[in-house]
Parts: structure tokens; C-alpha cells; sequence
């Protein structure tokens, strides 16, 4: 501002001294000629009188000085000429001032020389004989005048120059001075220039104004900003051209995308096809969403478009994580699979076997054989069905069992006398070692768990095998351990065993009447438990499967539901 203000006042000064310069210079120049008319005219009276009296000897040993003499004949010829020889001259009666001298007895013209850069003044003044005497005086131009002048010119306005810098400064300094000492911060005990006083108010109140404002801004933003971090879903805002203007917490671990990478294109920090197609239907003002996949799981990606007027002026991303959603959508839709699968083959062997009964096909000693099957296939529907219905009631909590402490040591003891006589029949040995040892669970689901590690163990046993089941009371777990000498399961298929329906040898487990859903129940009573599962097994040299259940579950502590991980390790001895 204080610049502005010195150049202003020294603009102002030089322009008021330019013009100043201009308008003396022509007043003067105008004085100057009105003078020197006057003198011409007055000489052209006295040389008139000296030819009127003496005629052409007037002009002997004559001295014009600055005048040139012109005596013109009433014809208009040139008889006597100061300056060039008259009888070479042209006639002069059609020269302005000789025609009103001629006319009124006096004349006077000015005429301007482009050539010479001068102005010629013309005084006429006509004799008594009827001829003309006319003197000339010469005027330089105001610009030859100025030049004359030139060096005195440029030191006054030097001077001038010099003058208007040091009062411009000056002046600028003590106008500006008490606009520094202004204290917006407190603008109404500002006490100088009155004029500024309505202004000074009215910052006062916008800045009362603006801190309310910033004051909200900052809350909402602190808002903003503890609800995005908070989302379990991905959060990211960009601009219409799709720069980055906020990441949340979320969006940066999903998509491993940096949280300092405001102000960045969204593609050059995270490039995918199916994210850049997204983006060019956003910015056409549609809302799109799409499917990716990237280090291994599935996200659902929304964007939504931000309109201001018809253009778009921001994009909201959102991205979900779906990989558990799409993974329990591949489970249900195998296990429906598979559920139709399973129930299908005893149903066919239910309706073929009745159907021969009833057309009367089977021989008398064969009915027994026929019956026997049926009955067989119809438990094993029995069966697979308990099962289903216990996965069900597991899938949603099972928060309608009662929950209590138990000796984990003699729930398995009744566990393996309940299969002694299987184990007995299968010719495997069945033994239980170990000590007391409590635990906080729902019975039903405990004793699930060991039944039916117990009767995998059995099942997938060698006639002359053995089966132990020892329980352990350690400091912060209590260890349920299956070991058994059968069959073993190959490493490829150990991370799979837990599934529903999964069999290693699918024939083999039709022939034992095995279902697939036994270990995958033994899972999800560990999950609600808390347990951890680990396993060991090796072809040929048998499987021992572990379930510790941590001590540190209070009794009055609800079961976990689900998002508990289930943590299994899978040991391939030898």
C-alpha cells in the first residue's frame, strides 16, 4: 500500500508539474508573439513614413536588422526586396496581407515554414502612391522555443522530480503509518482516521463471524474425521478431476494406499482397470460400482458422484471388504451342493431297494438283506440331517445352550465308554489318560467335540489299531488331545479337513456311514469356545488332533459369535 500511495503522489506531482510546465510555455509563447506583432507593426508604421517621405533612397545604406523589407507596386511587383533580388521575384499581389493593405491600407498575416520549423509574421502598409511596404519578422516554433530552453527545463523539473520522491515518501509514511498499527485482532479501539471507522466495525463483526465459523469447521471436521477413521469400511474423497482429498484408515489398509497422499491422482497410486473404468462413469455424472480383487481378497467398490449444477465436482468412493461375504456365499452354495448331493445317494438307494420290495422282485431269503440296507441308509439320513441342524444351531450362536463349568477329564471318560463297544468291533483299542481339569462351555458342543474326534479316530483306524485320548491341565490352557494309528491324511488335504463335506477318500467314508460334517462341527464348537485346534497326521502313521481351551473365559462371559478367528496348525511329523 505505501508504494502504491508514493507512486500515486509522485505521479500526481509530475503530472501537475508537466502540465503546469505546458500551460506556462504556452501562455508565454502566446504573450511573446502578441509582443513581437505589436513591435512589427509599429516598425512597418515608422519605415512607411521614412518611404513615403524619401522614397527609394530610404532604402540607401539601410540596416533592416532582423526585419526583411519588401516594397511592392500597386501592380503587385516586387520593386525592392531586403532579402532577394527584386526583379526576380514573383509578383506579391496575391499575398494575404498585400491584398488587405491594398484593400483597408493595413494588413498583417502569420504563416508557418515546415521547412525552417518557423513562424513568419507579415506587416503591410500601403503608401500614399498606392505601392505597399511590407516588413517580415521571424518566431521559432514553441517546440524550437522549448529546445532553447531545454537544459533549464530538465534542472527544474530535475529539482521538481527530487522534491515530489522525498514529500511523496514522506507523505506516504505517516498516511500509511497508522494503518500498520491497526490491530484487527481488536479493530474497535482503533482511534485514527475516523473515515475507517464504519469499515473497522464491520471487520470487527466478520471476524467475530469467521471465528464461529472456523470454530464449527473444525469440530465438524474433527467429526468427519473420527467417523471415517472409525469405518470398518474404506472411505475415500477425491476431487472432479480425481485427485486425492481425503483417505481414511480403512481405504489405506484395504487398498494399501499411503494416508499422506492427498493432492495425487487416485490411478498413479493405485492403478487398476476395473478402478479407472469406475472413475470415467463417476465423472460422467453416473453412479457405478464394481467388483476387485487384489492381495488375494474381494472388494466391492461404489462411486458416487458429487454434483454441483451439471458438473461433477467430487467422487466418494466407498469399498467394502466382501471376501468373508463371498466366501460364506461359495460355502452356501457348496453346501447346499453338497447337502443335496448327500441326501440324494440314500434317498436313490431308499426308493431302489423299497421298489424292489414292493414289485415283489426279492427273493424271500433276501428281504432281511433288502431291509437291513434300507435301514441303514435311512439312519445315515437321520444322521446327516442331526448334523445339518447342529451346524445351523452352531452358525447362529447356539445362545439358547446353557453354559457351565465341567470336568473336561470325565466328560471324556464317558465319551470313550459310550464308543467302546464301536472301538471294540472295529478291533481298535480305546484309551482315555490324563487328569481333572475344568473348562466353561456348553456340555452338549464339549462333548460333540470329543465324540466326534473319537469316532473319526475310530472309523479311520487299521482293525489292531489304537485310539488314545488324554486330557491335560496346563497353566493357561487345558489340552484335549485325539492321537490315533490309522490311515493319516495326506498334507495336501490337512487345511481342508475342517470343511463340510470334505472327505479325503470319499469311498471309504460312504462305507464307514461317515457323513463329513464331524470335523467341521468340531470347529465351530471350538470357535464358540475359543479353542484352539492343531493337527498332525502323516500317511500311513496315524492323526492327533489337539484342542486347547483357554482358562482365561470367565463364567459369566457370553461364548464368542462370529469374527473369532479360529486358529489352526497343521504339523506334518516325519
Amino acid at each position: 500500500m505505501t508504494r502504491r500511495i508514493f507512486q500515486s503522489i509522485c505521479a500526481a506531482s509530475i503530472s501537475v508539474f508537466l502540465a503546469s510546465a505546458v500551460i506556462i510555455l504556452g501562455v508565454l509563447y502566446d504573450d511573446f508573439s502578441k509582443i513581437q506583432m505589436n513591435r512589427l507593426r509599429a516598425q512597418t508604421e515608422l519605415a512607411a513614413q521614412g518611404v513615403a517621405n524619401e522614397g527609394a533612397g530610404y532604402f540607401t545604406d539601410l540596416d533592416a536588422g532582423i526585419y526583411r523589407i519588401t516594397w511592392i507596386s500597386p501592380g503587385g511587383s516586387v520593386l525592392y526586396d531586403t532579402g532577394s533580388d527584386a526583379a526576380a521575384m514573383d509578383g506579391h499581389q496575391e499575398r494575404e496581407e498585400i491584398k488587405a493593405a491594398l484593400r483597408d491600407g493595413y494588413g498583417e498575416s502569420i504563416r508557418y515554414s515546415d521547412t525552417l520549423t518557423k513562424r513568419l509574421f507579415y506587416a503591410a502598409k500601403r503608401l500614399p502612391d498606392g505601392s505597399v511596404l511590407r516588413l517580415a519578422d521571424t518566431q521559432y516554433t514553441v517546440w524550437m522555443m522549448f529546445a532553447g530552453v531545454l537544459d533549464k527545463v530538465l534542472l527544474v523539473a530535475a529539482l521538481a522530480v527530487l522534491l515530489s520522491l522525498f514529500l511523496a515518501f514522506r507523505l506516504s509514511k505517516s498516511i500509511v503509518r497508522p494503518l500498520n498499527c491497526l490491530n484487527l485482532d481488536h479493530a474497535e479501539e482503533y482511534e485514527g482516521y475516523p473515515e475507517l471507522r464504519p469499515v473497522l466495525e464491520r471487520i470487527a463483526s466478520q471476524q467475530k463471524q469467521l471465528k464461529r465459523q472456523a470454530l464449527e469447521l473444525r469440530q465438524r471436521q474433527a467429526q468427519f474425521n473420527a467417523a471415517a477413521d472409525n469405518m470398518n469400511e474404506g472411505l475415500i474423497l477425491l476431487n472432479g478431476r480425481g485427485a486425492v482429498l481425503s483417505v481414511n484408515h480403512a481405504a489405506s489398509r484395504l487398498l494399501g494406499i499411503p494416508a499422506s497422499c492427498a493432492g495425487e491422482d487416485i490411478l498413479a497410486v493405485c492403478f487398476f482397470t476395473e478402478l479407472k473404468t469406475l472413475l470415467e462413469r463417476a465423472k460422467s455424472g453416473e453412479y457405478a460400482q464394481t467388483a476387485l480383487r487384489a492381495g488375494g481378497l474381494e472388494y466391492q467398490i461404489n462411486a458416487s458422484p458429487v454434483l454441483s449444477g451439471p458438473s461433477v465436482a467430487g467422487i466418494v468412493l466407498l469399498i467394502f471388504d466382501v471376501t468373508e461375504k463371498q466366501s460364506a456365499e461359495q460355502m452356501r452354495r457348496e453346501f447346499t451342493a453338497n447337502v443335496s448331493h448327500e441326501l440324494k445317494t440314500p434317498l436313490h438307494s431308499i426308493s431302489g431297494y423299497a421298489e424292489l420290495l414292493k414289485e415283489g422282485l426279492v427273493k424271500q431269503e433276501d428281504i432281511a438283506g433288502f431291509s437291513q440296507r434300507i435301514y441303514l441308509e435311512a439312519q445315515r439320513m437321520i444322521a446327516l440331517v442331526g448334523d445339518i441342524i447342529s451346524l445351523s444351531h452352531l452358525d447362529e450362536g447356539a445362545d439358547d445352550f446353557q453354559r457351565e463349568s465341567m470336568d473336561l477329564y470325565a466328560l471324556a471318560e464317558n465319551m470313550v465308554q459310550r464308543l467302546k463297544p464301536k472301538a471294540e468291533a472295529a478291533g481298535v483299542c480305546l484309551t482315555l489318560s490324563g487328569e481333572k481339569a475344568l473348562v466353561y462351555g456348553v456340555l452338549q458342543l464339549i462333548g460333540s467335540i470329543i465324540f466326534n474326534l473319537c469316532d473319526n479316530a475310530i472309523q479311520y483306524n487299521r482293525a489292531g489299531g489304537a485310539a488314545s485320548v488324554s486330557v491335560s491341565d496346563e497353566e493357561k490352557e487345558v489340552v484335549l488331545c485325539v492321537r490315533d494309528t490309522g490311515i493319516g491324511i495326506p498334507a495336501e488335504h490337512q487345511e481342508r479337513v475342517f470343511e463340510r463335506f470334505y472327505r479325503v477318500d470319499k469311498s471309504h467314508s460312504r462305507e464307514i456311514g461317515g457323513t463329513g460334517l464331524g470335523l467341521s462341527i468340531v470347529k465351530h464348537a471350538a470357535r464358540l469356545h475359543h479353542a484352539r485346534i492343531g493337527l498332525e497326521s502323516a500317511p500311513g502313521r496315524g492323526t492327533a488332533v489337539t484342542v486347547r481351551f483357554p482358562k482365561e473365559v470367565n463364567p459369566g462371559s457370553a461364548l464368542q459369535k462370529d469374527g473369532h478367528e479360529l486358529y489352526t496348525d497343521f504339523t506334518n511329523p516325519g
